[in-house]
């Protein structure tokens, strides 16, 4: 197709598509998010974003690269892999409000290409008893646009939509191609996301091609497949690796900062199991520097428990569909409660993956109806409640579990999917 007919096929798409209602109020309210949320951040907020932590990153990188993971004061730490921060070096020579203005008009394309191969990934697995019209495609990717998370995300300046983009384009090349070579480039880009968010090494396990056939009674092994899978994942995070190496104060402050550090045990708005944990120990007495001691002896049990789980769940799968959508998503939703800080903004990387599965699941599924589309509204629209009543009620209830609730019920739901077709699976 020449780049005439490219175009006039989306001009032609654009125009259709502008006639269902829901997408001409998703672009207008999008716009919308991404103009209040710039004004508000450079004018009323400067000092309270995530942006602000990127934006030291790089002047570290530039001029003190071993203090990247020394806490400024009164701004969260720098808490990604040590390569990340040379990315956001431009930013910060463009200085703060240009870099800002930049930095979240770039997280507006993205969201522009994530829309386009979410259509795209869900075109291709479409069950046949969905309609064949794309209307309800449409409503779900407009639901994603429309999400408060996003205007959150654009608010904080936050590159979660870095991680869902290579996310969502490496699925789609997992499930486009099956070639050995696309497979490497597929891991490889979703290796490159774990550079911004290192909670692809949640997704790790998941991208072993492994299961058990119930037919032929024994475990089965895609042992090529799997090797190309991992050194793809894996080359970018090896050479953050090569860095910790040459530099282990780098390696002992992430370290600090991710999973031993003070920051971790402070009560929050977490909504993950380990911080609804650490919250009720600290908000019955528990000394911080106890906490803090401890806090692994609270973490790795529950990661163990939900990752265990859900790889167990994945190996022992009875239902083979396109199980990398499967694989991805348990990734996540290890990640999110298992993890410390699992926030509000970080659901624009799962309800993505829950929108797909939605369209992977027969169109009257009884998962979907109760299981993956009030997860998805929910996540969507009122996660954002529980949080302010959290806000208003830290004093003597510091809990905001309304989200973990639906993140185990979306657990569950995927589980009882792959439990499925017992007497079809080869």
């Amino acid at each position: 197709m020449t780049d005439q007919n490219l175009l006039k096929n989306i001009t032609q798409k654009l125009k259709k598509y502008w006639s269902i209602p829901i997408f001409k109020y998703a672009i207008i309210i999008h716009v919308f998010y991404f103009i209040l949320s710039t004004i508000l951040t450079l004018v009323f907020f400067r000092t309270q974003n995530d942006f602000l932590v990127y934006y030291n990153a790089g002047e570290l990188a530039l001029n003190d690269f071993m203090e990247l993971y020394i806490p400024i004061e009164d701004t969260w730490p720098f808490r990604y892999f040590p390569l990340a921060a040379f990315y956001f070096i431009p930013f910060y020579l463009m200085g703060f409000d240009l870099g800002f203005i930049v930095f979240n008009f770039i997280n507006l394309i993205l969201n522009i290409v994530i829309s386009i191969y979410l259509y795209k990934i869900i075109k291709l697995i479409r069950r046949e008893d969905h309609e064949d019209t794309d209307d309800r495609i449409i409503v779900y990717i407009c639901i994603f646009l429309l999400s408060l998370p996003q205007l959150f995300n654009y608010f904080l300046g936050q590159i979660n939509l870095y991680l869902t983009f290579f996310m969502i384009f490496s699925l789609y090349l997992f499930l486009k191609n099956e070639q050995i070579k696309t497979q490497f480039f597929a891991s490889l880009i979703l290796g490159i996301g774990g550079i911004f968010k290192p909670i692809t090494i949640f997704m790790f396990p998941f991208l072993i091609l492994s299961h058990y056939s119930y037919a032929e009674k024994k475990f089965k092994f895609e042992l090529k497949r799997s090797i190309v899978r991992s050194i793809g994942i894996l080359l970018p995070l090896a050479i953050n690796g090569i860095i910790f190496i040459l530099y282990p104060k780098l390696w002992h402050d992430f370290t600090a900062i991710n999973i031993t550090g003070e920051t971790n045990t402070l009560i929050n708005y977490s909504f993950s199991i380990t911080k609804l944990a650490t919250n009720f120990l600290f908000f019955i007495g528990v000394p911080a520097n106890l906490l803090v001691q401890y806090q692994l002896y609270i973490f790795i049990p529950i990661l163990l428990i939900i990752g265990g789980m859900g790889f167990f769940m994945f190996i022992f799968r009875r239902n083979p569909r396109n199980i990398v959508i499967y694989g991805y998503t348990f990734g996540i939703l290890v990640m999110l409660l298992a993890y410390f800080d699992s926030w509000n903004h970080h659901l624009l990387i799962l309800t993505p993956l829950l929108t797909i599965i939605f369209f992977d699941l027969p169109r009257n599924s009884e998962i979907s109806r109760k299981c993956i589309k009030p997860s998805v509204i929910f996540f969507s629209f009122f996660d954002i409640i529980f949080m302010g009543v959290f806000l208003l009620t830290q004093s003597f209830f510091p809990f905001n579990f309304a989200s973990t609730i639906f993140l185990i019920l979306s657990f569950y739901g995927i589980i009882r999917n792959m439990q499925k077709l017992r007497n079809k699976v080869k």
